[in-house]
């Protein structure tokens, strides 16, 4: 087990009105400027810094690298390494700062700022920050995560997935990955439903994840379609798992947490980058093989984020549908966006070398591993 380590640490505080602003605006632009939206859940609204030791061992090219998560179990490769000292260990005497986000528009904003140099983040906000930027912002560099989505709904008001029509469902945000799939899932279906206004055969309300649990006990939304834990917090108040998105999937994967990095870093410190994913392919395989204790260190790492650890009901049954793994499903991440075009939320990307997946497979490689695939997406 490597060991427990601390690191600078600064928690973005979120502007509920700059977040309302953002949703309207999201609605205008969408369909004229491909813009999709990040959930936000799970982290504390206050901010928070915390002194870092030294950092030890040799230097790399950077003195320190900046990087960005959710605390959210979706970023639980973030959350071990952190917690467990896995990714400093790769980085000997260079040092981590990190920043906890809410919500990935921030997070690809800080990117772009040069606040953080590296994030774990979901694939909407890294299409979206990638197709803004005409394919100069970033570059995802590993996958982190699949599974933790799941349809939950009130049993007394629908049995089956035939009882949708005329329901309410909560999605975590207008254009976000869970609001795409939503959309597109209810469209094979057969249902019609405006993605903008969310109006239809089914209405869509958009509602963050932190206050989707009051909706539902005051019977506002009839389900959800949201990622873990909130799915799970549903579940503790009676809610049932009607659909997990695994199910929706060849291989029962898909996406929910990639890594990304800045291209002005990638290509000053190609080292740290390197770092950086040896220690997470280190993390994905520590919690492969101690799955109870890197949950518990999840959520010692969400607690000391944002400020509450998730209860056992809640952690238990979330965490056993989140797959954590180095593969990026370079393929789902192309589904996910013509889904989001289907949907009127996105125009046709062009996603050609949004990943580089050159240093990852040279971690797997140098760990005796085969190589991942880019589904053609790859570093031009």
């Amino acid at each position: 087990m490597a060991p427990s380590t601390q690191h600078t640490h600064t928690r973005v505080r979120p502007n509920a009105g700059r977040i309302r602003r953002a949703a309207v605006a999201a609605v205008a632009v969408a369909t004229t400027a491909g813009l999709l939206t990040a959930c936000s859940y799970g982290a504390k609204s206050t901010d928070k810094a915390s002194a870092a030791p030294a950092a030890s061992g040799a230097k790399l090219s950077a003195d320190t690298v900046k990087i960005g998560y959710f605390a959210n179990l979706t970023h639980g490769t973030a959350l071990v390494g952190l917690k467990q000292g896995i990714l400093q260990q790769e980085l000997g005497g260079t040092q981590i700062k990190t920043q906890v986000f809410n919500a990935g528009p921030a997070e690809i904003e800080a990117l772009n700022a040069g606040s953080i140099d590296i994030g774990w983040i979901g694939p909407s906000p890294a299409i979206n920050g990638f197709t803004k930027s005409d394919g100069k912002s970033l570059k995802i560099i590993a996958g982190s995560a699949s599974g933790g989505v799941k349809l939950v709904v009130n049993p007394d008001k629908i049995k089956t997935l035939d009882d949708l029509k005329g329901k309410k469902l909560a999605t975590p945000q207008l254009g976000n990955t869970q609001d795409v799939a939503l959309l597109n899932y209810l469209a094979e279906k057969g249902y019609k439903v405006d993605a903008n206004s969310g109006d239809g055969d089914v209405k869509v309300l958009r509602t963050d994840n932190k206050v989707t649990p009051d909706a539902y006990k005051s019977g506002s939304i009839d389900g959800a379609w949201v990622p873990e834990p909130t799915a799970s917090k549903l579940v503790t108040l009676g809610a049932k798992v009607l659909l997990n998105e695994k199910d929706v999937w060849p291989d029962k994967k898909f996406v929910i947490t990639n890594l990304i990095v800045s291209q002005k870093f990638l290509k000053e410190h190609p080292d740290v980058v390197e770092a950086v994913l040896r220690g997470s392919v280190k993390t994905n395989a520590w919690i492969k093989a101690n799955s109870d204790q890197a949950k518990a260190v999840a959520n010692e790492q969400i607690k000391a984020d944002a400020g509450n650890s998730l209860d056992a009901a809640v952690l238990d049954p979330a965490w056993q549908d989140i797959d954590f793994l180095d593969d990026p499903l370079a393929n789902t991440l192309q589904a996910e966006a013509d889904h989001a075009v289907t949907a009127g939320l996105l125009k046709k990307p062009n996603l050609a070398g949004i990943y580089d997946l050159t240093l990852l497979n040279k971690v797997l490689k140098d760990a005796g591993r085969p190589a991942v695939a880019d589904a053609g997406l790859g570093a031009k």
